[in-house]
């Protein structure tokens, strides 16, 4: 991916509007996708600033984003979001 580039790889018509406000946009994928055991904590930071943050981490839940930093939250932070109380709650109904 370019620097220029977000994580949403889809094709332009399928482009979420909140890419549009997304701090991601104008900052090198490494942050929002490092090697393993690296830290996220730039990333994070970008993602507190981000007008787009709350829309991004909506979308990498509904499409199940498994890798990176979306919304703030790295991949185990979402993991645990889908997996906490409300969710168990809900599944039992």
């Amino acid at each position: 991916m370019s620097t220029t580039q977000t994580p949403y790889a889809g094709a332009s018509d399928d482009r979420p509007s909140w890419l549009d406000l997304a701090l991601c946009a104008q900052t090198g994928s490494a942050f929002f996708f490092p090697e393993p055991g690296s830290s996220v904590r730039e990333a994070k930071q970008i993602c507190l600033a981000c007008e787009g943050r709350a829309a991004c981490l909506e979308y990498a839940l509904a499409n199940d984003e498994r890798f990176g930093v979306w919304g703030g939250l790295s991949e185990k932070e979402r993991e645990r979001l889908r997996k906490g109380p409300a969710r168990k709650s809900a599944d039992r109904a």
